[in-house]
This record gives structure tokens, C-alpha cells and sequence, in this order.
């Protein structure tokens, strides 16, 4: 039976085994959830779908939700051109804040690892399918890393902006995305740690502050950022960057800070952005008060 309770488990795991951790992780999908290898790619290759479509929705949605707040934004960064990011940057990105504006305006997601950071994974994996030509098969395989890594951290951790703030939730989905694109570089385990390091260092102490309590502002663009924070983690990973301070010990620290954070900043709405004088207006606006 496989076990793994950490990274450091999943590397040695990878060492002994002589598998990739999505290797690891379909087969202990396989076990804990009683179905054959098939059934379990399957799955993962349903939610692949699901987060390709929900990307696509985006870009042409000129939609606003139902607050008014989001809905228009991830086709307005798509269509843009010349700008400072690239091409691979900027789509990335665009993905991600497309999906997220899909589930603003209620539309079919893939909670990866949460509803308010559903866009950071899928956006970068399908900028990289769109210019390095992978396969959906390669994707999914890219996906079972970035599952072992959300394993690990909601472990060990927490990913609910409710319990350890913003960096629980975009600060996870980072750090799943950047694994997953050095896996998809052809990286090794400890090359798909530093980056899951790298990528959640530069977000810990993000402050989960919903304007009028929704997943909206400033969620859904955040998931625009983190896209980028992902990809720049994963090449410096893949230059041979290493995280100082080990991702098992980065994860931990994201614990600490979360449970220090004031409850006015964990998704109450009663703290940072959502208490701006903009902020109050948006909600007395939308809620009619």
C-alpha cells in the first residue's frame, strides 16, 4: 500500500520506486479509492475536459456576474497584444482568470485545489499544451503531480482562504501549477519541490479579504498573478534555483501564518479590501442594505 505524508515522502517514494510521483499518485488513487488504473485516468481526463472548457467559456465571456463586480476581463487580457508579459505569460494568465470569471458567473469549474483558485492550474497547463504541443494524456499526467502536491499540502497544511487565508488557496494552486510545469519540463522530484517552495514563499501572508463576501474581487484576477508566480517558480526551479528553506518546511510555515492571521482577514469579508470605502459601497450596493 502506498503511503506519503509530506514531499520529502513523495521524493523518496520517487527514488525507490524508480516511478514519476504521478505514477505514484494514480496507483495510490487506485487503491484508497478502489478502482482499476483505467477508471482512475478516466476521471482525471473528465476533469481535464472540464477545465479546458471552463478556460474557453472565459475568454469569450462578456458577461458580468450577477454582483456586476467581474466578467469581461480574462478576453480583454487575451486579445491584447504587444504586451510586457509574452504571449505564453499573458494567455496563462488569461486562462486563469477566465476560468475563474466562469465560476462567477456560475458556470462548470474544476475546484483545483479550491472554487477561488480554480483558474491557476488549468490556465498555465493549457498555455503550455497551446505552445509546447503536449498531449491531453501529458497533461493528465502533469495533473496527478499537481494532485500529490495539493495532497501533501492540505495534509500538512490547510487550503481554505476560511482557515489560512489567501495563500492556503492561490498559494496551494501555485504551488500545484509549478510542479506540474516542471514535470512537464521533464524535471525531477526535488526540481518539482523547489518550485512548489519557490511558488508559495512569494505568496504566504496573502490576506483572504472577498469584497461583499464573494469570490470575485479581488479573487478572480488573483488567480491572473498567481498563474505567473507559478511559471516564473518553475523556471528558476528548472535553472537549478533551490528554495533555501525546504518545501516541507515552506508548507509549514503556510500552516503558522494562516493560524496567526485574524479572523477580519480569512474570508469573513469584515477586514482588508472588502472594508475600503469602494468596498462598503459595493456591498451595500449589492446587497441593497
Amino acid at each position: 500500500m502506498i503511503n506519503f505524508s509530506c514531499m520529502k515522502d513523495l521524493v523518496d517514494l520517487v527514488k525507490t520506486e524508480q516511478k514519476t510521483i504521478a505514477e505514484i499518485i494514480v496507483e495510490y488513487e487506485a487503491q484508497h479509492s478502489q478502482k482499476s488504473i483505467e477508471e482512475v485516468n478516466k476521471n482525471m481526463s473528465e476533469i481535464w475536459q472540464v477545465m479546458k472548457e471552463s478556460a474557453f467559456n472565459g475568454v469569450n465571456n462578456t458577461k458580468k456576474s450577477v454582483s456586476g463586480m467581474v466578467g469581461g476581463d480574462a478576453k480583454k487580457l487575451f486579445m491584447y497584444e504587444h504586451g510586457y508579459c509574452g504571449d505564453f505569460v499573458k494567455d496563462a494568465a488569461s486562462y486563469a482568470v477566465a476560468v475563474a470569471e466562469t465560476n462567477a458567473v456560475m458556470g462548470k469549474i474544476a475546484a483545483c485545489p479550491t472554487a477561488g483558485s480554480c483558474g491557476i492550474v488549468p490556465g498555465v497547463l493549457l498555455a503550455a499544451q497551446k505552445y509546447y504541443k503536449h498531449t491531453d494524456e501529458r497533461i493528465c499526467q502533469s495533473l496527478f503531480t499537481a494532485t500529490g502536491i495539493g495532497m501533501v499540502i492540505e495534509n500538512n497544511a490547510v487550503i481554505a482562504g476560511a482557515q489560512g487565508g489567501c495563500q492556503a488557496e492561490c498559494g496551494s494552486a501555485a504551488g500545484m501549477a509549478a510542479g506540474a510545469l516542471v514535470d512537464l519540463a521533464g524535471g525531477d522530484a526535488e526540481q518539482i519541490g523547489n518550485a512548489v517552495a519557490l511558488a508559495i514563499k512569494n505568496l504566504l501572508g496573502l490576506a483572504c479579504d472577498p469584497v461583499a463576501g464573494l469570490v470575485e474581487v479581488p479573487c478572480v484576477k488573483r488567480n491572473g498573478f498567481a498563474a505567473t508566480v507559478a511559471i516564473l517558480a518553475a523556471d528558476m526551479s528548472l535553472s537549478g534555483i533551490k528554495s533555501v528553506i525546504p518545501v516541507d518546511e515552506v508548507i509549514d510555515a503556510m500552516y503558522r501564518i494562516g493560524k496567526m492571521m485574524p479572523e477580519a482577514i480569512r474570508e469573513t469579508a469584515q477586514g482588508g479590501l472588502a472594508t475600503t470605502c469602494t468596498g462598503l459601497a459595493l456591498r451595500k450596493k449589492i446587497y441593497d442594505e
